[in-house]
């Protein structure tokens, strides 16, 4: 009908624009259900519509009820597709919003319905919370935001969240991100400031209120030092028991008469009938006259109730009589145990063993399993004849081993522990029958010598070991020791027989034998053992102790020549070792025989000077002094033109060699290298140091030919002229330095010559002329100044430092001279300005920290210079010298952790570790404190502040020999810096004193206080 036609298209465009076909409008849906019941007589294609289309309505709360209806609407207009069957849903699609099934919720959903008064599921809420309408109430209030005045700040505004109830969202999300990275960036910006003000913050609270593990920190550490003894001599804490506790009574303990045991022996008696006599005489009398009597004659009773202590103590002195006559020698007649010390003597029967019972039993009875399993097995007897000898069953352990010789009679290690279980003559009883046994063993052979006590029976011993063991070289060396040398060099004869390819027989043979046998000796001995080196050096040293010295250096060729064509690689190493052996035995011509030969093999052209020098060292350090100068000596013939290995081996001949030998390689030296100053120097000074001052003005004279207007030749004779008191020759060749080589050092030569000499007139001209041309070398203006303030010209000294300064803005010296020189007029105020100044200028400069603190110091104010030291330490956190001061600004006690900060920060300065010693010497470690100061010295030579106080303490705690030592170390080091050091060493009074005179000087100015 016209009815349903319009259904169907409603239906279809229902299908377009929701895409389903269980979607239908109420309105299609009540239109097609009035038809349907109003037409009676409507055709059968009719009705399936009517039918499809209830059916579509009984499908209303769901989607799939709904399908069959969209089927034939749909079949006219495309049988064969269905579009939207298997394909995605439509964008912002809902399921069954066309037709408002949506938005309902269900009793599932929010759960059974409870009343307000019902109690909650948690038996144990507390108060407030045990009810369901509490709970929601409280959700509510939870949910509200908190709005109240009382929660508003006008700087951060409400305490919570005011949009935690809204949505959050992508945009809210990158909006937070945003802000905590400019958070993130911001507090990036105030971290270092922030944590550096919380540092400084807990260090200032540190220090005023350390804690109490920092308080005890310095007597933790000594506990390290305490000595067992001293732990236990420490007193233990009080006792908190009472009186009665603490004194118990001590039981008294009174010995008993025998008769009140054979009272109760009697009493004990058990009886089972009852004595027909004890009815008849009410129990109370005896039949027997006397009661006492008995009718058995003799005195004696059956009963066991009589008990005679008498007899059991003479019972015990027979027994005791018996074990002692057991134990008796009954050969010699004389007793083995004393008898007076017997008990005393039964604690040696202790076992010394530290294992436990049950452990011994344990391996006793699996040692015995072994046994009895593998009787044939050695290492059983042995195990068990020692678990025996351990627990102090010496028998046992004897019997158990020999039971073993039985079982395991071809077994060397059985026999031998036999042997060393049994006494003496046993002992040799079961050599001689293990020898029987094993004939060809060497270590029962030895065991046998060492068994017999007299020195012909070892050698009777030996020789028939040998008779049978020919070949072994360990019989053969012990029976040659026994003999004398003639005997010996028989044996010997007879040994390289048996053993040829014995090395050390054919060497004891050499040894013995006269010159000309001995080369027949080491010549079959090569033929023997064409591999081995040490014959051919053995042979070399032959030849060098019969005056033969040219044959050397041709044996050791031949020998690398022979042994290469034998197949032996030449070890450089082993030769080298070989060549200090031969050194330490006197043979110098062989030690540098082989030093020549090996020295170049296996290296690379460019590694050889490093290689050789590091060779060089190692001789040294190990006391080889030939093979040293040998390879110095191969060097410089490789090497003539390095002036480097010259100066090595020059500092080796003066540390090692002679004066002769320094000078003889010096003339060498400067024939090969004219143009190094430094060689013509030591060889001028080794003369000078001689006495020979006209040998070192021709050495100079000569320097100055090889290198014209030369500033260290020049100086070197200005000093060498000055030194030998001829100042007119020294102020001669001072003028014609500074007209042919005028340099800012020749000037201050010249002028320090003049203000030693008193002429501070002529000094002071030649200090003003040298400005003219060197303003930028601030020693010229030290030197000025300290000419003015000798003179006790104050305001011109300020001026001079103060020019200098501008002129010189980075010399420390000179901040550190003006600041001086004002703190001595009493203008601290001005003298502290300088320093800041200074600080300002050259920052991170230890020296004017230092000043800093020192100066607060001196002014009394120790708050103040301990505070500088922290900003100093801070600002040079890697500094000796200042850890070295913040060592002893501390208090006592705290001391010896500084020290250990210091030595954390800065291991190896040599301050540092002049500050421990000093600190050991404090404390009266004098063995510590030696250490410390020897490990100061030996890292840094140079240092004269550290050799003063050495010297210094050894004065105090040392003998003669060891300030006699410390005294010639020092002046073999000639130290040229430190602190006290230079202020005294560069006075114009002490320009003349040499080294020793200086640390005498210095050693009495310094005071202990620390």
């Amino acid at each position: 009908t016209p009815l349903v036609s319009h259904c169907c298209n409603i239906l279809k465009a229902d299908f377009y624009v929701t895409g389903s076909a269980s979607v239908v409008v109420p309105e299609v849906k009540r239109v097609v259900g009035s038809a349907t019941m109003a037409s009676a007589t409507a055709k059968q294609p009719a009705k399936a519509a009517s039918k499809a289309a209830s059916g579509g309505t009984g499908g209303s709360a769901g989607g799939a009820p709904a399908m069959p209806l969209a089927s034939p609407l749909m079949g006219g207009l495309n049988k064969k597709k269905k579009p939207f069957l298997g394909m995605a849903a439509p964008l912002g699609y809902v399921p069954g919003l066309g037709r408002g099934a949506t938005g309902f919720t269900t009793r599932s959903d929010i759960g059974p319905a409870r009343d307000a008064n019902d109690p909650v599921d948690d038996r144990h809420a507390p108060p407030g919370k045990r009810t369901v309408g509490d709970q929601m109430k409280k959700n509510q209030e939870e949910d509200e935001e908190d709005l109240n005045d009382t929660n508003y700040d006008e700087f951060n505004g409400y305490a919570g969240s005011l949009f935690s109830s809204g949505p959050y969202e992508k945009d809210d999300e990158e909006a937070d991100a945003i802000y905590a990275a400019l958070d993130k960036r911001m507090d990036e910006r105030r971290k270092e400031r922030r944590e550096l003000r919380e540092k400084e913050e807990i260090e200032k609270y540190r220090m005023e209120r350390p804690k109490i593990q920092q308080q005890f920190s310095d007597l933790k550490r000594k506990l390290a030092e305490v000595t067992e003894d001293e732990w236990l001599s420490i007193p233990e804490v009080g006792d908190a028991r009472n009186k009665r506790q603490r004194n118990p009574r001590h039981e008294k303990l009174t010995p008993v008469p025998d008769s009140f045991f054979a009272k109760h022996l009697q009493t004990g008696e058990n009886h089972t009938s009852v004595d027909p006599l004890q009815g008849q005489f009410a129990g109370l009398a005896t039949p027997f006259p006397g009661g006492l009597n008995t009718p058995y004659p003799g005195g004696m009773t059956p009963e066991a109730g009589e008990l005679d202590m008498r007899k059991i103590g003479q019972a015990r002195n027979t027994l005791m009589d018996m074990r002692l006559s057991q134990v008796s020698d009954s050969v010699s007649g004389q007793t083995v145990v004393d008898p007076k010390g017997y008990l005393t003597d039964l604690n040696s029967m202790i076992p010394t063993h530290g294992g436990d019972i049950s452990d011994i039993k344990k391996a006793r009875l699996l040692l015995k399993s072994v046994r009895e399993t593998n009787p044939h097995h050695p290492p059983a007897w042995i195990a068990s004849a020692r678990l025996e000898e351990v627990t102090g069953k010496l028998q046992v352990a004897r019997n158990l081993i020999m039971k073993g010789t039985e079982m395991c009679p071809k077994s060397e290690d059985v026999w031998l522990e036999a042997a060393r279980l049994q006494p003496g003559d046993t002992a040799k009883a079961v050599v001689a029958q293990a020898v029987r046994h094993l004939p060809q063993s060497v270590r029962i052979y030895i065991r046998a010598a060492e068994l017999e006590t007299d020195i012909r029976a070892k050698k009777r011993v030996l020789r028939k070991a040998l008779e049978n063991v020919s070949k072994s070289v360990r019989l053969w060396k012990i029976a040659v020791e026994l003999e004398e040398p003639e005997d010996a060099r028989i044996m010997l004869s007879r040994a390289v027989e048996c053993c040829p390819t014995s090395v050390e027989l054919w060497l004891a043979l050499a040894r013995l034998e006269t010159y000309e046998n001995a080369r027949r000796v080491l010549n079959k001995a090569r033929e023997n053992i064409p591999t081995d080196r040490h014959i051919w050096i053995t042979a070399a040293k032959l030849e060098e102790a019969n005056g033969n010295t040219q044959m050397v250096e041709k044996i050791i060729d031949r020998a690398i020549t022979s042994l290469r064509a034998n197949g032996v690689e030449i070890n450089r190493e082993q030769w080298i070792q070989d060549a200090e052996e031969c050194d330490k035995a006197g043979s110098v011509a062989t030690c540098q025989a082989v030093i020549r030969a090996v020295i170049g093999i296996g290296i690379e052209e460019e590694d050889c000077k490093h290689t050789w020098m590091e060779d060089a060292d190692s001789c040294v350090a190990h006391g080889a002094l030939e093979c040293a100068r040998a390879i110095y000596a191969h060097a410089l013939q490789v090497f003539p033109s390095k002036k480097s290995v010259w100066l090595r081996a020059a500092y080796f001949e003066k540390n090692h060699g002679t004066r002769e030998s320094l000078e003889a390689l010096l003339q060498r030296a400067v024939a090969h290298c004219p143009k190094a100053e430094v060689l013509w120097l030591m060889g001028a000074k080794s003369k000078w140091l001689a006495g020979d001052v006209p040998a070192a003005r021709s050495i100079l004279a000569l320097a100055f030919q090889a290198n014209p207007n030369s500033e260290e030749i020049w100086l070197a004779a200005v000093k060498l002229e000055s030194e030998n008191n001829e100042y007119e020759r020294a102020r001669r060749l001072l003028a014609k330095a500074r007209s042919s080589a005028p340099t800012a050092r020749v000037f201050m030569k010249s002028v320090r010559l003049e203000w030693v000499l008193g002429n501070i007139d002529a000094a002071h001209e030649l200090c003003t002329e040298a400005l003219k041309h060197y303003e930028d070398f601030p020693k010229l203006w030290m030197m000025r100044g300290q000419i003015e303030e000798q003179s006790e010209n104050i305001d011109k000294a300020r001026e001079a430092y103060n020019q200098g300064l501008k002129k010189c803005p980075h010399s420390m010296s000179l901040w550190l001279l003006l600041s001086r020189l004002e703190e001595r007029v009493g203008q601290l105020t001005r003298a502290r300005a300088i320093l800041e100044k200074a600080r300002l200028k050259n920052p991170q400069t230890p020296e004017i920290w230092l000043e800093s603190v020192r100066l607060e110091y001196r002014a009394g104010l120790k708050n103040i210079s301990n505070t500088l030291m922290a900003k100093a330490l801070q600002e040079c956190p890697n500094s000796g010298i200042l850890w070295a001061e913040a060592v002893f600004l501390e208090a006592r006690p705290q001391r010896k952790t500084k020290s250990v900060d210091a030595l954390k920060k800065c291991e190896h300065d040599p301050h540092v570790l002049l500050a421990v010693a000093k600190l050991f010497w404090s404390e009266r470690k004098i063995t510590k404190a030696r250490e410390w100061f020897l490990r100061t010295v030996k890292i840094e030579p140079d240092l004269g502040d550290a050799w003063a106080f050495f010297y210094k303490f050894e004065l105090q705690h040392g003998t003669e020999e060891q300030q006699q030592e410390v005294k010639k170390r020092c002046e073999n080091a000639e130290p040229r810096h430190g602190e006290l050091w230079c202020a005294e060493s560069k006075h114009v009074l002490n320009w003349q004193k040499n080294i020793g005179e200086i640390l005498v000087l210095v050693a009495s100015k310094i005071k202990n206080t620390f």
